[in-house]
């Protein structure tokens, strides 16, 4: 059942790693003060409580681990469950949605209060920033590994054409934010 939220707006942004998610979050975050829950910090900490050393090998195999004991539905109750606990905003992001059915308990949970943007880069470009991010670099090799499991395995690509708005992010950061502008613009009218 929908609980009133008393027109809260649910923001999730979407995209596959190295597609931009990280900096249209923190650009909103910057502009507007958000606040923002991140899936993956379900990951880092089940990779805490185990001792595990934060790498792509352990990060995807704690994801589908808990995934595969707890439902698929595992991180979305307990982002769910950080949303429900912030009081006092009226927009709260949502960065690293990534399964269909996730997206489908958002949307049967905060209704039409809860509206995606997704972040499109090509292969080639979030590749080679993944080969050059400071935290957690990925070579092209993992980048590709990462993309096929996140697509097969918790069906990623879903959510992202299901995207109630879409921004191209093979250009500057200039070109990125005037896009985001723009659709917090429509979305506050």
């Amino acid at each position: 059942m929908h609980k009133n939220y008393m027109n809260r707006k649910i923001i999730a942004i979407l995209g596959l790693p190295g597609s931009g998610k990280t900096e249209v979050i923190n650009y909103l975050i910057k502009k507007f003060n958000w606040p923002k829950v991140y899936f993956g910090d379900v990951t880092f900490d089940e990779l805490k409580n185990r001792g595990l050393e934060i790498n792509e090998k352990n990060e995807r195999m704690v994801r589908e681990d808990l995934r595969n004991k707890y439902g698929r539905l595992y991180y979305a109750n307990k982002v769910v469950e950080k949303i429900e606990n912030i009081s006092d905003a009226e927009i709260i992001l949502v960065e690293s949605l990534y399964d269909w059915s996730e997206y489908l308990l958002f949307k049967e949970k905060f209704s039409d209060d809860f509206l995606t943007i997704a972040v499109y880069a090509s292969p080639r470009v979030r590749y080679e920033r993944l080969g050059i991010r400071k935290i957690r670099p990925l070579t092209p090799e993992e980048a590709q590994s990462r993309d096929y499991a996140q697509i097969e395995n918790i069906f990623q690509a879903g959510p992202i054409a299901m995207a109630d708005y879409t921004v191209d992010n093979n250009d500057t950061f200039e070109t990125l934010f005037k896009q985001i502008d723009n659709i917090i613009s429509k979305i506050n009218a």
